[in-house]
């Protein structure tokens, strides 16, 4: 048996206990909206995804977590806080909190007024763990049982690209130097701890690189032609401090990596590694300093120590010029085209790191579509899809129209003034998701952890979607 393994608990016992014989049964009951949620979550069906991700950790790992161990919590009783999470915008902290305090929320997430509500450290760790793909079969699962029970009949798609941004500050190349100098010197500081090595280490250059920061803000506002090129030189020389920092860096890792021997070994390279990895985001970012000094096309540019997957992205937007994050497409499947059309978003499984185009990600959409088994009669695309790359990747869907927005297709000039609104209400769509379930930044660090976060917000909005129709 490992240590800390935990056998899988699915479904939470009942709520109730003796002090519920006390409360007014308008206490009791839950408000209508939780009611409708309570009642299409509350099918054991939906949590088999869940089942099978630790089925395969039986296969991968050879790990008895669905027999042998402490309990987990239990995963309805996960899924639903997890729910509530996206729904309200709630960090763990709040979520607990907020759980714990209403008689509700309690009743809602299937625990007891004598029981304790799990801590944000557990729920954040299940969240990592079982990672976007068990998220997206939850949300597929929800859609399929819908479909099946013909509770959501299928006609037509529109699907849009949009930016989910990391959660990072605006980059500058000085700042990321600046940043990078004080990381170096903290986590050498550890290693040097660790290893108990007094002459090796990292040189703090905070102080200097405040210089050159201040410098730069001085030169910046005089607004003149001598003043960029004085810019650009003080970067290049925030460049050349972070450079002296990733070589001493290196040098205390290799140090580290040498006395890994004997107890305490693992822990030992497992600080070594985590330095070299930090060094060598250092490292990019003072070749991009360098690369921008010369006047060099920069290719991949990173825009955060701590997010490495993140980047610049440009949309076209007036508000926004340049968002860093990822870029992911979405598609929303309704029953009808006409006004406040609202339907299902399918799992975000078109997505990739930069900017990928439109048509490089609709295959993957189209995919998603064809696992669930829809098909659709109408597709609505915003005017970014190639026509060449879309005929070939909706080839497989059959549809019987295709509206490209900005494109003047043959057919009924009513029909597509018709997709044309309905194509609009991507936007609207988008907005909604960004603006109620998170959608506009996500909070966890990493392509990974977008794609968990923007798998989950899915998940709640159609939840959402799905309980509105059953009231």
């Amino acid at each position: 048996m490992l240590k800390g393994e935990r056998m899988l608990t699915l479904l939470a016992e009942q709520p109730e206990c003796l002090w519920d014989e006390a409360l007014p049964i308008e206490v009791k009951e839950l408000p209508e909206d939780l009611a409708a949620l309570d009642g299409l979550l509350a099918d054991p069906g939906l949590l088999w995804p869940i089942v099978e991700r630790f089925r395969r950790e039986v296969l991968e790992d050879r790990r008895a977590v669905l027999t042998d161990g402490r309990p987990t919590i239990a995963m309805e009783t996960y899924v639903r806080m997890m729910v509530l999470k996206q729904r309200y915008r709630w960090g763990y902290r709040t979520l607990v909190a907020e759980v714990s305090d209403s008689i509700h929320l309690r009743r809602f997430c299937r625990i007891s007024l004598s029981e304790r509500v799990p801590d944000e450290s557990t729920i954040r760790k299940l969240t990592r763990r079982f990672g976007p793909e068990t998220v997206s079969e939850l949300t597929r699962a929800m859609i399929e049982q819908a479909v099946r029970e013909k509770r959501f009949r299928p006609r037509a798609v529109r699907i849009d690209s949009t930016v989910v941004e990391a959660d990072v500050k605006y980059p500058t190349d000085a700042g990321l130097a600046s940043s990078g100098v004080k990381v170096l010197a903290r986590e050498g500081r550890k290693l040097s701890k660790v290893i108990k090595e007094k002459r090796a280490r990292v040189r703090d250059r905070s102080r200097a690189m405040g210089v050159k920061l201040r410098a730069i803000t001085r030169t910046i506002r005089r607004r003149s032609g001598e003043a960029k090129q004085e810019v650009l030189d003080l970067t290049a020389q925030t460049g050349e401090l972070l450079e002296r920092s990733v070589k001493e860096a290196r040098r205390l890792a290799k140090i580290a990596r040498g006395k890994a021997r004997g107890r305490g070994a693992k822990a030992k390279l497992k600080a070594a590694a985590a330095l070299e990895e930090l060094a060598d985001r250092c490292e990019k970012v003072a070749r991009q300093i360098t690369q921008r000094v010369a006047g060099e096309p920069i290719k991949d540019r990173i825009v955060s120590l701590f997010d490495a997957d993140a980047r610049p992205i440009r949309k076209g937007k007036l508000g926004k010029k340049t968002e860093f994050g990822f870029v992911s497409q979405l598609a929303e499947v309704t029953e009808h085209t006409q006004r406040g059309a609202r339907g299902l978003i399918l799992p975000a499984a078109a997505t990739g790191i930069g900017n990928p185009g439109e048509g490089t990600l609709l295959p993957q959409t189209v995919a998603e579509m064809q696992r669930l088994g829809i098909r659709v009669q109408e597709v609505a695309l915003d005017g970014g899809f190639h026509i060449g790359l879309t005929s070939n990747a909706l080839e497989p869907l059959a549809a019987k129209n295709v509206f490209i927005a900005g494109r003047q297709e043959p057919g009924s000039k009513r029909t597509q003034r018709r997709l044309r609104r309905y194509r609009t209400g991507a936007e609207g769509r988008i907005s909604h998701l960004k603006r109620r379930y998170g959608l506009d930044r996500s909070r966890l660090k990493g392509d990974e952890g977008r794609q968990i976060w923007t798998e989950w917000g899915i998940l709640a909005y159609n939840a959402d979607t799905l309980a509105i129709r059953e009231r």
